[in-house]
């Protein structure tokens, strides 16, 4: 019986005493100690399985943590942190107080460079091998692994650009497994498939063109073929560029035969390799299967109608307008500054564009929203999916800036809806015709309406634009919430039996403000509570308390919203609670202000 070799490798200077024909079995080992992990504590598993060979291989050659590696995304990067010293407590991966889903400087010295978003590994792994130029380190090691589908977004060919015109000691290795979350698209991914089959003519390579040392394609799951490459291209000096082939997913048969499902598959299991399906049965909705559906329903009657998102189609249930009506939707890769524009250009031309894209990603296309879209007034529909808390991805992508760094934006409607039928509402309401453009934010997970679909689906009601709701009427405190958060005020105050010195109000519209609404509610109230899942710094209720010193009103505002700290991973409801916006502390909230 052979020795488990992993239950020995504490850091990488264990992994390079082993001799190279041990490596193939420390692979499968770190494959089926991901598997095993993953399958019961969940988390991103295709990317990582893809990538065994090439982790081992990298920490075998290059001197980790003094050479320094960056992982795109991150998505991929659960060998690496196995395999640094986070062996023993990797079961805790995204969960609250355990490690991060992502590479993290804060949290190893193998971690390089912090990731989350993608195509941001070659702009900063050659950020540090200038640096190391110049502090004379000139035989430092410098890798960025970046994915087929990052390599697409534009920030990465910046790097590569600069990159060419450098004597920079940086080796950039491009794992093409012609997937993201997503299959890859574009002419980008033609031209990969076109040199993995051998009909793209050698003297055409646009990575050569760049000045770069191009090397491959080499079969990324070969262990031995990486090892090789990995020690010829140490010797070389300057940019260096090496194409791998992996498969996503590789090792486990379903993970493979189904990429896009095993991306991220939730609990399975680890023998099998089978999914554990959760009952959905009379559940509410995924949010993000009310606007895809919603939207595949409106733009069958609605010629004039576009969908555009980047690089998320299955994320964002965008995929049932692409499957029904392809020559409408459109995934532009991982290129959100491009989506917005492209939107904007549509929307000159009299269509009515709806441009889904997450929150998070939204902060990477903010000057084109700016530039492109307000300041021209084009009257773009944005759907903001992943708003709030998003749970386990941690900081990366919680989407609680949106509501700050939107509503400073002239032209610019801002809607938060309370539940799914609200969302349902709005997006009808937007192709009605809008004389602005619009932000809807919503958040990740399900709704609260069981029975959406059969009630609900398809009877659309017009929304009056900047309108405020009174929710539960009050005489002493006013509570205004924005966007779905409000479910947790109508719980807490069902916890209290609904006093009747407490008002509940919805404040969907951010921006423009019901101020009518709010000068009744100022010169009503004693107290006023204002919640949302938004940074409270230049978010909804520091907007209400602008209002109240314009308008000299004096009465005390309590400010409920997310912290001005990064909050890292756990579930929705850990983190709602951590920020004091879950239903208990509402309660206790609420229950003060009764006293």
């Amino acid at each position: 019986m052979k020795t488990n070799l992993l239950q020995h490798i504490h850091s990488p200077k264990d992994l390079r005493l082993l001799d190279e024909a041990q490596l193939p079995q420390l692979a499968q080992e770190l494959r089926d100690f991901i598997i095993g992990i993953v399958a019961v504590k969940e988390g991103h598993l295709g990317a990582s399985l893809g990538v065994v060979e090439l982790t081992v291989a990298l920490h075998y050659v290059f001197n980790t943590p003094e050479d320094l590696l960056i992982w795109d995304v991150g998505h991929q990067a659960y060998g690496h942190k196995i395999l640094t010293g986070r062996k023993d407590i990797f079961h805790t991966n995204r969960q609250l107080g355990g490690i991060s889903g992502f590479p993290k400087r804060s949290e190893s010295v193998y971690d390089a460079f912090g990731v989350g978003h993608s195509s941001t590994s070659i702009s900063a792994a050659l950020g540090m091998a200038i640096a190391s130029n110049l502090k004379g380190e000139v035989d430092k090691q410098h890798i960025a692994v970046i994915g087929d589908a990052s390599i697409a977004s534009g920030m990465a060919f910046e790097g590569l650009n600069h990159a060419g015109v450098t004597d920079a000691n940086l080796l950039v290795i491009l794992n093409d497994n012609a997937i993201g979350i997503d299959p890859s698209v574009g002419a980008l991914k033609q031209y990969l498939t076109a040199v993995k089959t051998g009909k793209n003519h050698r003297q055409n390579n646009m990575i050569k063109s760049l000045n770069f040392d191009y090397s491959g394609p080499i079969d990324g799951n070969d262990i031995f073929a990486v090892l090789n490459e990995l020690k010829r291209l140490q010797k070389i000096k300057g940019p260096k560029f090496l194409h791998i082939i992996t498969t996503k997913g590789k090792g486990l048969k379903q993970a493979e035969e189904n990429q896009v499902k095993y991306h991220a598959p939730g609990k399975f299991d680890a023998q099998s390799g089978e999914i554990l399906l959760k009952s959905e049965e009379n559940l509410p909705p995924k949010y993000q299967d009310v606007f895809g559906l919603t939207l595949l329903d409106l733009a069958q009657k609605n010629k004039k109608i576009i969908g555009i998102t980047p690089a998320m189609p299955s994320g964002s249930s965008l995929k049932f307008m692409m499957d029904a009506l392809p020559e409408r939707a459109f995934d532009v890769g991982i290129a959100e500054q491009h989506a917005v524009t492209l939107a904007a250009g549509m929307a000159t031309q009299g269509m009515i564009v709806y441009c889904n894209i997450y929150s998070t990603f939204m902060q990477r296309a903010y000057d084109q929203l700016i530039h492109d879209v307000a300041l021209q007034d084009l009257p773009v529909i944005f759907c903001l999916d992943r708003a709030g808390l998003v749970g386990e991805d941690g900081a990366t992508h919680h989407g609680v800036f949106d509501l700050a760094y939107l509503q400073c934006i002239p032209n610019l409607i801002v809607y938060s809806p309370l539940n799914e039928i609200a969302l349902q509402n709005i997006l009808y309401t937007a192709q009605l015709g809008l004389n602005h453009p619009i932000a809807i934010r919503y958040p990740r997970g399900r709704g609260v309406t069981a029975n959406w679909k059969s009630d609900y689906f398809g009877h659309y009601t017009k929304i009056e634009i900047g309108k405020a709701n009174c929710l539960k009427e009050g005489t002493e405190t006013a509570v205004l919430s924005n966007g779905p958060i409000g479910k947790n005020v109508s719980l807490a105050l069902e916890n209290l039996d609904n006093p009747t010195t407490i008002a509940h109000y919805d404040f969907a519209f951010i921006k423009p403000f019901d101020e009518k609404c709010l000068h009744f509610v100022f010169k009503t109230f004693k107290k006023i509570i204002t919640i949302e899942d938004g940074t409270i710094i230049g978010g909804f209720g520091g907007t209400i308390s602008a209002f109240a010193t314009q308008h000299s009103y004096t009465v005390p505002i309590k400010t409920l919203g997310i912290p001005d700290v990064f909050i890292e991973q756990g579930t929705v409801e850990e983190l709602q609670q951590l920020c004091k916006i879950d239903v208990t502390n509402l309660t206790l909230q609420f229950s003060k202000a009764l006293q």
